[in-house]
């Protein structure tokens, strides 16, 4: 049978990171195995499902590079064939209209809650034989529940959890289409699955307790067509904070597109979510091409996976400095115009690039750290009282003489700090610190010859003049 594996986010929010862990092993799966990922936005919460949310899914989706082989399908949009499930369901006596209004329910659940019972539908109106059913109350729109078998278990071996049994006598008969006659999610997932042949449902544990329902409505659907056949289930444990608590803002759990905003290269999202709960022996940095090679179910943990936010910025520094420097240029140049600078011909931004990347987490410092290029830096007070003293003035005024008229590389101009060095009788930092301040703003740099080199020597020499006026 062809693998068929579906991600089926509801758009009541942005993708997040759990979700989009969620997308990328069901993606791998269905890579890994030649099958067909498909792409499901189950908007059936019209109260609360945007255009917005739905466009913030697909952003993520496109950034991250989970490209799907079919969809993306709109639930609203098929909204007459679950009506025809229904009324196959009701004709086939596996659904039924049940007319208790609102009022009468929450009574019950009153009641019930009083008594120290679960709280649950009580069959009023389910049909049995040789019952006899109240009469229809006029004025009532019925809702449409499904007749959820009474006796016996539901079972599935979970491909993560391993075996899951759940008595039925523990699920009443829930609701599958509204008063309104719009059907309800757990209905939407089932005829859909069903209607796109899923194989393997891959999805957040928080679904656990839907699946057996699902799986009670698809056996009913089976009894009436026998093509059709029940997925096998894997559900992912959620994913903890660095404190062991549910992850929330604080910890991570934002929009993907947050984390571009944040600098993150999507390749070191997902190689740092692929590592979120599975694992391949102590591997730790590899392709995606690689991961859907050695991705399988057997490897994911059943218990908690914890976000670990340096590990993903040592992740994210390692594709930083392997990244082609051109490609980074027109992403970094896009992070410096927000910052209001714009980068010029000169100097020349991947030689920039090329010397901070390796010390930069994120694609906003290294952005940060390359900014004194194209303008003037604000001068650290602290460096400047500590290293710009009375008694070194006079000896860079005289390193911007020799400068004036020295070769513009790296190696010459060393050459001509050593002699400042020498000739002073100083030691190379008591030169070199206040170069630094005076050119970057600050007190750490890389070699101050090539960041000099690579400034250009007018702007240098400019920058050095204002020695006079700290």
């Amino acid at each position: 049978m062809t693998v068929r594996t579906r991600f089926a986010p509801s758009p009541t929010g942005f993708l997040h990171i759990g979700g989009a862990r969620t997308a990328l092993f069901s993606w791998a799966f269905a890579k890994k195995n030649k099958g067909t990922f498909i792409l499901r936005i189950e908007d059936t919460d019209v109260a609360r499902s945007t255009p917005e949310a739905v466009q913030a899914i697909l952003d993520g989706m496109n950034w991250l590079g989970l490209d799907y082989d079919e969809g993306p399908f709109y639930q609203m949009q098929r909204m007459e064939r679950y009506k025809e499930v229904i009324n196959t369901m009701l004709n086939a006596g596996s659904a039924y209209y049940c007319y208790s209004s609102r009022e009468e329910l929450e009574v019950l659940r009153e009641q019930q809650m009083a008594n120290k019972e679960k709280p649950r539908y009580n069959g009023k109106w389910r049909p049995e034989v040789g019952k006899t059913l109240p009469e229809i109350p006029a004025g009532v729109e019925p809702v449409i529940r499904f007749k959820n078998p009474t006796e016996g278990v539901v079972a599935w071996d979970d491909l993560v959890k391993g075996r899951i049994e759940i008595a039925n006598s523990e699920l009443d008969d829930l609701v599958i289409a509204r008063a309104d006659g719009t059907p309800t999610y757990n209905f939407c997932v089932v005829v859909d699955d069903s209607d796109m042949g899923i194989t393997q449902v891959i999805r957040g544990d928080d679904h656990v307790n839907n699946t057996p329902r699902q799986i009670n409505m698809l056996l009913a659907l089976a009894q009436i067509d026998s093509k059709i056949q029940l997925p096998k289930y894997a559900h992912l444990s959620m994913i903890l904070g660095p404190d062991g608590q549910k992850l929330s803002k604080r910890h991570g759990a934002v929009s993907v597109m947050q984390y571009d905003d944040d600098g993150y290269l999507p390749e070191a999202v997902l190689n740092y979510l692929a590592r979120l709960g599975w694992s391949h022996g102590d591997d730790e940095v590899f392709s995606m091409a690689q991961f859907c090679e050695w991705f399988d179910l057997d490897h994911i943990t059943p218990s908690a996976a914890q976000f670990n936010t340096e590990k993903l910025n040592w992740l994210n520094n390692h594709y930083i400095k392997a990244a082609d420097l051109n490609v980074l240029a027109k992403d970094i140049t896009k992070r410096l115009a927000r910052l209001d600078i714009s980068v010029t011909a000169q100097p020349n931004v991947t030689e920039a690039i090329g010397l901070y990347r390796d010390r930069a987490n994120t694609l906003n410092e290294l952005a940060q750290s390359i900014a004194y290029f194209y303008g003037k830096p604000l001068i650290d007070q602290a460096a400047k009282e500590k290293h710009i003293t009375i008694d070194i003035v006079p000896v860079i005024q005289s390193l911007v003489q020799q400068l004036e008229h020295v070769e513009w590389k790296a190696e010459a101009i060393h050459t001509a700090i050593e002699h400042a060095v020498t000739s002073n009788s100083l030691k190379f930092p008591k030169v070199a610190m206040p170069l630094r301040v005076l050119i970057t703003g600050g007190a750490q740099s890389p070699s101050i010859d090539v960041v000099m080199a690579i400034l250009g020597k007018e702007e240098t020499l400019s920058r050095l003049a204002l020695i006079t006026a700290l």
